[in-house]
């Protein structure tokens, strides 16, 4: 089962939901808006991917958050992930034990094949 993780007013994910339904592809989708994830599942991501592919340093909450400015160390960026969920990345995909952040439809292809 693939888990897209997102929420439903971004570009990338419509682009990532839409490239699954023409492939016949059931997918989970999880909305950061009404279910938020916490730590335990930030953490699961970094086991899997890294912080500067996790976090969004072009979105506007990160902008909102003047975030630059503050020079974080990576616990605090980490902890800035569990609190404001709008600043990963999006759309976030587990297939398995695999995670895929961002919409590229050519890595997406090799989970469908």
């Amino acid at each position: 089962m693939i888990t897209l993780y997102g929420i439903k007013s971004c570009g990338s994910v419509k682009k990532a939901l839409a490239f699954f339904k023409e492939k016949g592809i059931e997918v989970r989708f999880v909305d950061f808006k009404s279910t938020p994830v916490g730590c335990e599942k930030i953490d699961e991501w970094l086991r899997l991917s890294n912080l500067e592919t996790l976090l969004n340093t072009k979105g506007t909450t990160y902008k909102t958050l003047n975030l630059k400015a503050q020079n974080l160390n990576d616990a605090q960026k980490r902890d800035y992930l569990c609190s404001h969920n709008l600043l990963i990345k999006r759309p976030v995909i587990e297939v398995g034990q695999r995670l895929i952040v961002g919409f590229d439809p050519n890595i997406y292809e090799g989970i469908v094949s």
